[in-house]
């Protein structure tokens, strides 16, 4: 077995292979507490309300008590979105069904996304390098794995997916803050928002905007005509693109691009069938994000994960210890043998 990459602290910690200190100031105090009181501050609170100082405090602790485990409030936050990132993806469809598996990674992220916001507000500082990022990202890549797409482009179909829902995620916790912010009153973005609209929008200056005003579609309220998900509306579109380029792989490669029940539909033929899918593929992730016995799973899984990390740094490190010892006695050979030689 070789050595493990040296990494930086703060990836060391998220993978597990972090020295942790021998002496702690009380033994129940650890990284995964630490956390998860992080996390409850940040959903209680938002991101802001999150420091080192007031985490301690959560716990019982001093502040400089946290330091011995996390090194700084950067690694902190790592870890805070490594944790509510490591829960386990819907599982994927017998046969392959590429449109509604995407559908359930992106929709399963959204709910992540709206169960803990503040994650939004961490800023992305490269690829994903954690061991639960790269979890999603290989999830994401499970859903394309019956798409003839060249490797590159499923990454970027992955890119393009997902920054279509952190941007959705990202608008509609702002939305919900606005409403937050007035104590509940959604005189901003509801009905009083439309009845003035109603009276500043005029058919003269907004000829094209009117009319939706007029519908109550503008505001997207309840009743108004042709009503619609923005988010799922926008997520089909962007898999209907997605389709097409799929369909046209396909045929380069002189095969047929499959629809949800395994038959190729004809050439150029919308299916219908996409909104369905994402409604399906909504009521699958929501349930499937909140459902006890699946968080109960995961945690199992992830202490197992953690068990695992710890037994082979220990091997690692008995590994390295026979090394050495195998060295010593090599050179413990050589000088006897030179001893014999000169006598």
């Amino acid at each position: 077995m070789t050595d493990a990459p040296e990494l930086p602290p703060r990836l060391a910690l998220a993978w597990g292979v972090a020295e942790r200190p021998e002496r702690a100031p009380r033994r129940e105090l650890s990284i995964e507490r630490i956390v998860a009181a992080a996390v409850a501050i940040a959903d209680a609170d938002g991101l802001g309300a999150v420091s080192m100082a007031r985490v301690a405090k959560s716990l019982g602790f001093t502040t400089m008590s946290l330091y011995r485990h996390v090194t700084s409030k950067d690694d902190l936050l790592l870890l805070m979105q490594e944790s509510v990132i490591g829960a386990e993806f819907p599982p994927a469809h017998e046969p392959a069904d590429w449109r509604a598996e995407l559908s359930e990674w992106a929709l399963f992220t959204l709910e992540i996304f709206r169960q803990h916001g503040w994650v939004l507000d961490i800023p992305v500082t490269g690829a994903p390098m954690t061991p639960n990022n790269l979890r999603a990202t290989d999830a994401g890549l499970r859903a394309l794995r019956s798409t003839p797409l060249a490797d590159g482009e499923k990454i970027a179909a992955l890119l393009l997916v997902s920054g279509y829902v952190r941007n959705a995620a990202l608008l509609a916790r702002d939305l919900d803050r606005a409403i937050a912010d007035a104590g509940g009153d959604q005189g901003a973005t509801g009905v009083a928002y439309a009845e003035a609209l109603a009276e500043l929008v005029d058919e003269v200056r907004f000829p094209y905007l009117r009319p939706l005003v007029e519908h109550g579609t503008y505001v997207n309220q309840p009743g108004g005509l042709d009503e619609v998900d923005d988010i799922r509306w926008g997520l089909d579109r962007t898999l209907d693109g997605l389709a097409v380029l799929i369909d046209a792989r396909s045929a380069d490669a002189g095969g047929h691009c499959t629809g949800a029940d395994g038959v190729a539909p004809p050439s150029g033929t919308d299916t219908g069938d996409g909104d369905t899918l994402t409604e399906e593929a909504a009521e699958r992730a929501r349930v499937y994000a909140g459902d006890p016995k699946v968080k109960k799973a995961a945690t199992k899984r992830k202490d197992a994960e953690r068990k695992v990390r710890e037994a082979r740094k220990r091997l690692r490190e008995l590994e390295k210890a026979e090394q050495a010892a195998r060295k010593v006695e090599a050179e413990a050979a050589h000088q006897a043998a030179d001893r014999a030689a000169r006598q």
